[in-house]
Order: structure tokens, then C-alpha cells, then sequence
């Protein structure tokens, strides 16, 4: 019943009334990109969601477009501002996706959308994360985040694909809150984001 429509009514009106009651914060956190970064405080990108279907996910905008004299785009942590580094560590960042949820493209609790480039690296297993929409927040999220190998979150995402309940859903959406109220596991070892994805052994 859960799985067949009942998470999808209650991704719809709980992310109608999250977004309503965030609106103030929302609104100043686009105020402050808009002066700090002097650019769009928004930040539109194709994101595969179910069954691989692209959809635009929307966020907030907590990088620059500096570049080096090349004309590349300067390393993450060179991009990132005070005010990017602060949203993300209160993750800000995914009030955004609050839209996503009532649009459909999402839901509160899935796997996290990921780059539409990495589509074709998935192996069979890792494939069934796109089962599911993808989520604000997920069981990797609350397990690691990005201090976990690429492997180890996709493990988890499979699991939470075939174990998707309410009950669990609450869970992950409590221990969502924890974390944000106590940051950690933002970056990985070797990025203020995470690395990409560049294939797993079949």
C-alpha cells in the first residue's frame, strides 16, 4: 500500500507544507548566494531519476564559476564560498529539492540523484537504485554520506530499495534531522564534495 501510492500522497502534501514553512529560510539563503557569489543563487542540472528518467533537480547554488587562465573551472574548494561551505553544512542546499518532491520528480527518501554520466558505469546491481525516485535524503545519507566509498553507498542504496517501508522511511527522515542539527561526513577524504564516479568491477 506504501510502496503503491500511499509515499507518493505523503511526499506530496509533507513537502507542500515543508516548503511553506522553510519559505523564509529559503528566501533569505538565496539573498545571501545572490550578494556572496554575485551570480544565480540557483543551480538547475539533469539528474536520472526513476527508471533513469531525467528530470531537472533544483538546489542552491554554493560554488562560483572562477575559472583558470585556461578557462577551466578552478578545484571545488577554490569555488566554494564562506557562505556555500555554511549552507552546505546546514544543508541548505536541498530546500530547493522541496519542489522536486511536489513536481514528482523525487521523493523525501530515496537514493540521491546522481550525475546523468554515470548511468552507463553502474553494474546490474547498482542499476536497481533507479527502481525507486531518488531522494532528499536516503540510508547511505545517514550512514556515511560522502565519507563512504562509492561501492558502500550504492550497497546501501540497493538495501534500502528492497526494504522501503514507512516505519523506515521515519527513521531515515529522524536521523536525517540529527544529522543536520550535528554536521559530519559533508566531504570525503580528498574532496569538500565527493570524487566522481568512474566505474565498479562487474
Amino acid at each position: 500500500m506504501y510502496k503503491r501510492g500511499g509515499k507518493r500522497l505523503f511526499d506530496f502534501f509533507v513537502g507542500l507544507i515543508g516548503f511553506t514553512i522553510l519559505s523564509p529560510v529559503f528566501l533569505l539563503t538565496a539573498l545571501l548566494l545572490l550578494l556572496v557569489n554575485r551570480d544565480t543563487p540557483f543551480f538547475f542540472q539533469s539528474r536520472p531519476g526513476l527508471q533513469g528518467r531525467i528530470f531537472k533537480i533544483f538546489k542552491f547554488k554554493t560554488m562560483t564559476d572562477a575559472k583558470d587562465a585556461d578557462g577551466n573551472l578552478l578545484p571545488d574548494k577554490d569555488r566554494l564560498t564562506w557562505v556555500g561551505s555554511l549552507v552546505r553544512k546546514l544543508s541548505l542546499d536541498e530546500i530547493p529539492q522541496l519542489m522536486n518532491v511536489i513536481l514528482g520528480d523525487m521523493s523525501l527518501v530515496g537514493p540521491r540523484p546522481l550525475l546523468v554520466e554515470y548511468l552507463g558505469l553502474y553494474n546490474a546491481e547498482q542499476s536497481k537504485r533507479h527502481d525507486v525516485r531518488p531522494g532528499i535524503t536516503g540510508w547511505a545519507q545517514i550512514n556515511g554520506r560522502n565519507a563512504l566509498s562509492w561501492e558502500k553507498k550504492f550497497e546501501l542504496d540497493v538495501w534500502y530499495v528492497s526494504h522501503q517501508s514507512f516505519g523506515l522511511d521515519m527513521k531515515i527522515l529522524f536521523l536525517t534531522v540529527l544529522k543536520v542539527l550535528k554536521p559530519q561526513d559533508i566531504s570525503s577524504d580528498t574532496s569538500v564534495t565527493m570524487e566522481k564516479f568512474t566505474g565498479s568491477p562487474e
